[in-house]
């Protein structure tokens, strides 16, 4: 929840710089944020890094991560589970419009003949 809290200020490429530095076992510091967003060809905003490096200093990264993989594996099993009725709304809208197609075909051919 913390991380959430300071997303709003910090772009998501400073974020990743410093889950890559944390995956690799290297300090995240200042000077190795600046080096990875460069690397990246990311204008630094020097102020940008200390709020990262300040506001992931007060965060164990391994139990952010942990936390947040709860609710993201909820989430595609709920929305697997809406899918099948939403393809059953969409057959019906489908065979409603097949079934008007087909009676307005049969009015128009009975004007020719009638």
């Amino acid at each position: 929840m913390i991380i959430l809290a300071w997303l709003g200020v910090i772009k998501i490429e400073y974020i990743y710089a410093g889950m890559l530095l944390h995956n690799a076992k290297q300090p995240i510091s200042e000077d190795s944020i600046t080096k990875v967003l460069s690397a990246a060809g990311v204008a630094v905003d020097e102020a940008r890094v200390k709020a990262l490096v300040a506001a992931l200093s007060e965060v164990n990264i391994d139990e952010a991560i942990k936390a947040a993989a709860l609710p993201v594996a909820a989430a595609p099993a709920a929305t697997a589970a809406q899918a099948p009725t939403e393809a059953k709304k969409e057959a019906k809208k489908e065979e409603k419009k097949e079934q008007a197609s087909e009676e307005e075909t049969a009015e128009g051919l009975g004007s020719l003949f009638g």
